[in-house]
């Protein structure tokens, strides 16, 4: 039986092989060559010492943190009345299903949303209000953006407040802790395993910030795409990659000493 168990993780470790560690490996890799495929340290030297690269890692962190306090200040609420809910497999499933649509195809439905021609100023236009230029602002990136995101921030949290022990919540009031005091220092730290699951993606996107943001919203996603799509500088491209890996993993670790700390 032992031996049937460790079959069936055959397949497992060979995805996280070639398509988790063999991508990154590569990654690592391009990052120190050249276009000519010389070995070099120029690239990293070029990122640290650029004002421009700096300023787009501060970017797509700003970006990312509004992202994710937008979205938490919607999904809270919105898990947390969800366990209260009699039928919550249903409304699960209403949440869960805008993930199934393509993301090119939500982003160009916005596009019609937001255009001047398109259905949000059409309404405006009844109470008098004329065309605006919605589209292309960061207004529209971060509606969209916080749109794209919600179901995955809602969905984990969900399940943390579902599966928090009572208990904790009574030996928090049985130790003289009152409900705002229960919230902060029981509940709210044992449920946040959703605020990670949106900040990590949102330092790397890319689709919107061309398509919705018109470029005006420059992360490090899109110095990604640019370098490896348009200049053809992979060593660039894979340089930044490699911070953005480096940074996700920071986010990953402080974010579980948090949990940790929290229990």
């Amino acid at each position: 039986m032992k031996k049937y168990n460790t079959l069936l993780a055959v397949p497992y470790f060979l995805w996280l092989l070639f398509f988790v560690l063999a991508p990154v490996v590569l990654v690592v890799g391009y990052s120190f060559f050249d276009q000519s495929g010389h070995f070099t340290l120029a690239n990293y030297a070029e990122y640290f010492g650029s004002g421009k690269y700096l300023l787009m890692t501060f970017n797509s962190v700003w970006y990312a943190l509004l992202i994710t306090l937008i979205t938490l200040l919607i999904s809270y609420p919105t898990a947390y009345f969800l366990t209260k809910l009699k039928h919550k497999d249903l409304w699960l499933l209403l949440i869960i299903l805008p993930t199934w649509i393509n993301l090119l195809l939500k982003a160009y439905a916005f596009i019609g949303i937001f255009g001047v021609h398109g259905g949000l100023n059409s309404f405006l236009g009844f109470f008098g209000i004329l065309p605006k230029q919605l589209l292309f602002t960061d207004f529209s990136f971060l509606i969209v953006a916080v749109y794209i995101q919600l179901p995955f921030m809602i969905i984990p949290l969900f399940n943390a407040l579902e599966e928090l022990p009572p208990s904790f919540i009574a030996a928090s009031k049985d130790l003289g802790a009152s409900s705002t005091q229960t919230f902060f220092k029981v509940i709210f730290p044992l449920s946040l395993n959703g605020v990670k699951a949106v900040f990590i993606p949102s330092l790397s996107l890319f689709m919107l910030t061309r398509l919705i943001g018109g470029n005006r919203v420059i992360t490090l996603g899109t110095a990604i795409e640019e370098h490896f799509m348009v200049t053809q500088n992979w060593g660039k491209g894979a340089t930044i990659g490699v911070v953005l890996i480096i940074a996700m993993v920071i986010v990953m670790l402080f974010t579980g000493e948090k949990k940790a700390g929290g229990k």
